[in-house]
């Protein structure tokens, strides 16, 4: 975060120099190992380079000018003692006294620009809260928000594609769009550049000739920074008395985009990104591009502790996944835990590893827990996804009807979707394409949401979403041959959104440790019978008979970021004899048996379930109980176990031959409550029966089989 403005006098108190003339122009900006943009070591540009504060005499009023002046609402903290690491040049103001009402650093008396005793062990740091002041317009500005630094396409025809990979750079100043000259630009800057925009990498790319309005300032990145914003700059010393640049041309650039964004051949890419191999996976992410931070070692994924985790680090994992430079370096598992090893510890990157294996690191994570799980949020191009849908008649952003714009006759008009089939998933990618988070419903009627009556006509149906699709348009549908019975209108599509969302996470050692088989006599499963929980063939075993059960624990973790609730309403609640309380959803575990070439041994089992809170983490009050009609739901940093000993949580393997087998647990398998991430809902493990004795070994989450 950089700003530029002129500083204003200000008047004499405490013996300290006032502030640098009016015709002296100083710059500001967050700089340092920082894990977001809001904070970081506090630089001022002047007199053509960058320099620190010292922390003598620092206090929260000079951090609140500091962050107001960068267009924060206000200052959360500050830090002595060079927090965000030392800086280099010189240390430009010592002894600040602000009154905290200043309009810009400038203002505060200090011993004078470029006077001090400091050392950059001394040098000051800031956190600013994260919400912006309304309205804040930057005036001569190069900062951390894009729309005041763009690649302008260089033809006509070229602008129509999405996103822009190649064109002119340009930076906003005095509400003014300037080009750079490139005499003196390097690699380096393309590779930031790219970065910003969401782009891995960088290609050689030569300018057109043009008459522009040069910039005033020459870039010096090193490559390995996050934002253009944290380049040295410097004056443009090749620019010319009448504007123009010694060498005649503007920069241009030309990225490459990761895999995720490679055009399709009507878009037109020639090359795409590619990372060498899937060692590293983002998991728990509202959007494309952000997640914790998951990595594979020895066959088994694992985190990273966030024990000096920072935006250099996070954005050599942005990289490697395709996309661009870190936007934030998040901690303290912001985007929910993980489950298994943390693998790395005190992670340490140049910012040009290939990937974050490569970086030093420290390969004891002692001390640490899924508590201190780091993620990240990279830049991704700008698709202009969220131009083609809305949703209208709700009672706040986050909710109502979906409407798609669409191309009809040459002209494009703006239309509703078919609701027969819409569910959770496609209520996932509507939320990720409107920037909203993640589905917290999916409604097949929205007669209580007026939208729009000029779009009232369904223009999309057989919407079918595997949940990860970036863009509603890029699930399967029927295309132009619409196929709604019900109509638009009020049975059209709808769905309300959340910042937030659960992460159910099956423990699979839990299922490892505790599964036995016992022959339990017919008799004593009468209520299991009737529940459906004994393969067919039970309804002919006489009453005196058993049946070969095998039995296991279930311990479900919500690791998530939201209570995992019931979709179903109080008054739809079942009440179950056998467990002597009311499920609240019929379909919550799927357990099956498989041969070792996929096919179905054992009839699978549909458990239903009450949802409660068994046990907590330390510090979380449980809040849910089945007993008594209670509530019910698991919330965030508890587990539901379902014991080995409660009817129906088991496989009824009467039947079964003695073999090798595939065990396999799914909960929430209709995806009926959204959450973060599916992916972590199913458990594997090998499974040994011998006729007399069953051993069950290797469990792990997942689709894969170990």
């Amino acid at each position: 975060m950089s700003r530029v403005c002129p500083a204003l006098p200000s008047s004499p108190q405490l013996g300290l120099v006032p502030a640098p003339p009016p015709s002296v122009i100083l710059g500001l900006r967050l700089a340092g190992d920082k894990r977001k943009h809001n904070e970081g070591r506090v630089e001022v540009f002047y007199n053509s380079e960058w320099g620190t504060v010292c922390d003598d005499d620092f206090n929260i009023h000079a951090a609140q000018v500091v962050c107001r002046e960068l267009g924060y609402v206000e200052a959360i903290s500050w830090s002595p003692s060079s927090k965000y690491g030392k800086g280099q040049g010189p240390i430009w103001f010592d002894n600040l006294h602000c009154s905290g009402k200043e309009r810009t650093l400038a203002l505060c008396p200090s011993n004078g620009i470029g006077v001090s005793d400091c050392k950059h062990s001394e040098d000051v740091g800031v956190v600013c809260s994260d919400k912006r002041i309304p309205g804040f317009k930057f005036v001569n500005t190069l900062h951390n928000h894009v729309e005041d630094v763009r690649i302008r396409a260089i033809l006509s025809s070229y602008r129509k594609r999405i996103p822009v990979t190649e064109g002119y750079v340009e930076v906003k100043d005095g509400g003014k769009w300037k080009q750079i000259c490139n005499t003196e630009w390097t690699e380096f800057n393309s590779r930031v550049i790219c970065g910003m925009f969401g782009f891995p990498g960088e290609r050689k790319m030569f300018a057109r000739r043009r008459k522009p309005t040069f910039w005033d300032f020459s870039v010096n990145c090193t490559g390995n920074e996050a934002h253009l914003s944290s380049c040295k700059l410097g004056h443009a010393t090749l620019l010319k008395s009448n504007g123009t640049c010694a060498g005649g041309l503007p920069v241009v650039v030309s990225c490459v985009p990761g895999r995720t964004f490679a055009a399709t051949p009507m878009m037109g890419f020639r090359k795409a990104f590619k990372p060498e191999q899937p060692l590293v996976r983002l998991r728990g992410g509202a959007f494309v591009g952000e997640g914790r931070v998951e990595v594979l070692k020895n066959g088994e994924w694992g985190t990273i502790c966030d024990d000096n985790w920072n935006l250099l680090s996070a954005t050599v994992v942005c990289r490697e996944l395709g996309f661009g430079t870190a936007k934030e370096a998040l901690s303290g598992g912001r985007l929910g835990q993980g489950m298994g090893p943390v693998h790395m510890n005190e992670v340490k990157c140049s910012g040009f590893e290939k990937s974050i294996t490569d970086c030093l690191f420290n390969k004891e994570a002692l001390g640490c827990s899924h508590e201190e799980d780091a993620a990240v949020r990279c830049n991704i191009p700008a698709m202009g996804f969220q131009e083609r849908l809305r949703l209208s008649g709700g009672r706040n952003p986050y909710e109502g009807r979906v409407e798609v714009l669409v191309e009809r006759n040459g002209s494009l008009v703006w239309g509703t979707v078919c609701s027969e089939g819409w569910g959770t998933m496609e209520a996932m990618v509507v939320c990720r394409q409107l920037g909203l988070g993640f589905a917290s419903n999916a409604f097949q009627e929205t007669w209580y949401w007026p939208g729009e009556v000029s779009a009232d006509a369904v223009v999309m149906s057989g919407v079918r979403c595997s949940g990860t699709e970036m863009s509603l348009s890029h699930c399967l549908h029927h295309g132009d041959h619409l196929n709604c019975p019900k109509g638009g209108g009020r049975n059209a599509a709808g769905v309300s959104c959340s910042d937030t969302a659960p992460d159910l996470v099956l423990n699979p050692q839990v299922v490892e440790q505790t599964t036995y088989m016992e022959d339990r006599p017919m008799f004593m499963l009468q209520c299991a019978y009737e529940e459906n929980c004994l393969t067919s063939t039970s309804g002919q075993t006489p009453a005196n008979s058993y049946r070969r059960l095998l039995r296991f624990s279930s311990q479900i973790h919500n690791n998530g970021q939201a209570d995992f609730r019931p979709k179903a309403s109080r008054n739809s609640w079942v009440w179950h004899e056998c467990h002597r309380h009311y499920h609240s959803m019929e379909v919550f575990t799927l357990y099956d048996l498989f041969s070792l070439n996929g096919t179905k041994v054992a009839e699978g089992h549909k458990a239903s379930f009450c949802l409660e809170d068994s046990e907590c983490d330390e510090g979380v009050e449980k809040r849910y109980e089945c007993a008594n009609f209670g509530e019910q739901g698991i919330t965030v940093s508890c587990w539901d176990t379902y014991r080995h000993d409660i009817d129906c949580q088991w496989v009824d393997i009467t039947d079964v031959k003695p073999g090798d087998y595939i065990f396999q647990i799914v909960i929430n398998p209709n995806y009926e409550v959204p959450e973060t991430d599916y992916s972590n809902n199913i458990v594997k493990c090998r499974c040994r029966y011998d006729g007399h004795r069953v051993w069950m070994y290797s469990c792990h989450n997942g689709k894969t089989t170990q």
